[in-house]
């Protein structure tokens, strides 16, 4: 798969706003729980989806085709819009951000292996070189250009969970690239971007408000409700969501789970970089470094076999 300007910035919208999403998660941490944002979150992509896209609104209207494949629909909705953040906060309530970025940084590494036990696609050399140079960039972004920083790094309970979370999107994005035949474009021409994915949150949604609703049940953390809650749920329910999603599923189709999966790990980087630029600080050395060696990965990766 040659990498095209155009397939490179479908697979770099994703990680930039999925970045700026952890970014206002972290620093909304104190307003509202965080499973109770991710159901809001989709509740309102949800709604918006309906509002700007005629064929979400013909989809619900008319649900005969989303029940003649709400096996694969539920799977891929539970994964995406459930599973994989409820795992992942769930990680960070008895792990570290430190561990949980490092194992998402494994993506790839799970994408090969779902690519090559499910769909028989064995990963080639340059794929796992490329692995292995994107896995050392997110290695020095988090360990701030020293590596006795990662170790110090020690693996509890949480860490399974984000395992299970890379896992759980590794497998979500080989079922966005090898849908049913039901589903392809030229079997499903009225199945436009906005109907697989208002099909995804109609099954996701109340996957995650249900979770939230438990989350409810053994937390005491109240929610602050105001304009600055406000903008953040729009921001959520745009940017990550809408826009990330729509980008991601175009991308993926494009480049494959595989290659894909290397863009994700520009991630930590985004946010490291976000996240410096709240505080007032500028890039540090290790910062360019990371690009590079996530960069390189990436090209490596892109090669033809």
């Amino acid at each position: 798969m040659k990498l095209s300007p155009r397939l490179a910035l479908l697979l770099t919208m994703p990680p930039l706003l999925w970045a700026g999403n952890a970014v206002v998660g972290r620093h909304m941490a104190s307003q509202i729980p965080p499973l109770l944002l991710n159901g809001l979150r989709w509740a309102l992509a949800g709604l918006l989806l309906l509002l700007i896209a005629p064929s979400a609104r013909a989809l619900l209207r008319s649900p005969a085709p989303l029940w003649q494949r709400w096996g694969y629909l539920a799977v891929v909705g539970f994964l995406g819009m459930g599973c994989y953040n409820a795992l992942q906060y769930q990680a960070l309530r008895s792990s570290t951000a430190l561990n949980v970025t490092l194992i998402a940084a494994s993506m790839p590494l799970g994408m090969m292996m779902v690519g090559a036990l499910v769909y028989g696609e064995r990963p080639t050399r340059r794929q796992l070189a490329g692995a292995l140079l994107s896995l050392v960039g997110v290695a020095l972004v988090l360990a701030r250009g020293s590596w006795a920083a990662l170790l110090q790094v020690h693996f509890v309970a949480g860490d399974l969970l984000m395992l299970l979370a890379v896992l759980s999107w590794s497998i979500y994005s080989w079922l966005l690239a090898r849908p049913p035949a039901s589903l392809r474009a030229e079997q499903a021409p009225g199945w436009d971007w906005a109907a697989m994915l208002m099909a995804q949150i109609a099954f996701g949604a109340p996957i995650a408000l249900a979770m939230a609703g438990i989350e409810q049940g053994y937390t005491e953390q109240a929610v602050h409700w105001g304009p600055g809650l406000a903008w953040v749920l729009a921001y959520v329910a745009i940017g990550p969501s809408l826009i990330a999603y729509r980008c991601w599923g175009l991308g993926v189709a494009q480049a494959g789970p595989a290659l894909a999966a290397f863009f994700v790990n520009l991630t930590p980087l985004f946010a490291a970089l976000m996240s410096a630029a709240l505080l007032g600080e500028w890039p540090a050395w290790y910062h360019g470094a990371a690009f590079a060696l996530i960069a390189g990965g990436i090209v490596v990766s892109a090669g033809r076999r």
